[in-house]
C-alpha cells in the first residue's frame, strides 16, 4: 500500500493538486492584504503649526498739543485693518496689536497720526503717550432755504396774512386778562426757584449766630423815615398829588 503510494507521487500524479493548492493560497494572500490595508488606512500628515505671533497689550493715552488735555472719541486703528478702538471720555485706549504694526490715531479736529511698534518688541506690555495737533477743516459753503422751490415760495408769499401788524400782536398778548392768569397759573420756573434759594441762602449766612435783623430796630431806617415826614412826602397833599 505504502510503496503503491509512493510510485503514484513519483510518477507525477499530485503535481496539478499541488500547484492548484499554491496559486489558491496565493490569492487568499493577495486578497487579505488588500483587505488589510483598506481597513488600515496609513495616517495622513498632519498639518504644520504656525507659529503664533507676539501679542502686545498696547495702552496709552492722547492728549491736545496746545493745551495737554485728554481728547475723547479719539479712533486708534490698525493701519491696513478693520482692527481699532477708540479711547475713552478721559483720552485713555487698550488695544492687542502684533510687532512692526503701525496705529493710526484719527480725530476730526486734529491731524492724523501714527505710531510704529517695533519688530523686535517681545514685552508683553506697552504704554505710550500720543500728542495730537489742532487742525483747521474749511467746509464747503453751504445755502439753506426755507421752502424747497421756487414755486411753494411764490405760494407761501401769496398766502401771507399781513392784516395784522407787530404792535397789534404784542398788544393782544399782553392784555391785562392773558397777564393776570399766567400770573395766577403759571408755576415758578428753574431759574425763578434757584434765585429764592440763593436769597433765602445768603439771609441766612448774613444773620447766622443772630436773630433775623428787622427794619423796626434799625436806625438808618428811622432817620430815612423822620427825614420823610419833615419833608412832607407823607402829607395828605403829596398823597393826592401822587
Amino acid at each position: 500500500m505504502l510503496s503503491t503510494t509512493y510510485k503514484a507521487k513519483n510518477n507525477g500524479y499530485f503535481y496539478p493538486i499541488l500547484k492548484h493548492a499554491s496559486i489558491l493560497l496565493f490569492c487568499l494572500l493577495v486578497s487579505g492584504g488588500a483587505l488589510f490595508s483598506q481597513n488600515n488606512p496609513q495616517p495622513k500628515k498632519q498639518p504644520e503649526k504656525k507659529e503664533v505671533k507676539n501679542l502686545i497689550q498696547f495702552s496709552g493715552i492722547v492728549l491736545d498739543q496746545d493745551s495737554l488735555t485728554p481728547i475723547p472719541f479719539v479712533a486708534v486703528m490698525i493701519k491696513g485693518t478693520n482692527w481699532g478702538t477708540k479711547s475713552d471720555y478721559n483720552g485713555f485706549f487698550n488695544l492687542v496689536v502684533s510687532p512692526g504694526d503701525e496705529i493710526e490715531f484719527l480725530s476730526l479736529v486734529h491731524k492724523t497720526r501714527s505710531y510704529k511698534i517695533a519688530d523686535t518688541l517681545r514685552q508683553k506690555y506697552y504704554y505710550a503717550i500720543q500728542v495730537l495737533t489742532k487742525d483747521t477743516v474749511q467746509l464747503q459753503l453751504v445755502e439753506v432755504f426755507p421752502w424747497p422751490s421756487k414755486e411753494e415760495f411764490k405760494r407761501a408769499f401769496l398766502t401771507l396774512d399781513l392784516s395784522d401788524t407787530d404792535v397789534e400782536r404784542a398788544d393782544r398778548n399782553l392784555t391785562r386778562d392773558d397777564l393776570s392768569y399766567m400770573e395766577r397759573n403759571q408755576p415758578a420756573n428753574a431759574a425763578l426757584n434757584y434765585k429764592y434759594v440763593l436769597e433765602s441762602i445768603y439771609t441766612k449766612v448774613y444773620t447766622t449766630g443772630q436773630q433775623p435783623s428787622i427794619n423796626l430796630l434799625n436806625p438808618v431806617k428811622w432817620a430815612q423815615f423822620i427825614d420823610s415826614w419833615k419833608k412832607g412826602k407823607y402829607s395828605s397833599k403829596s398823597s393826592k398829588k401822587n
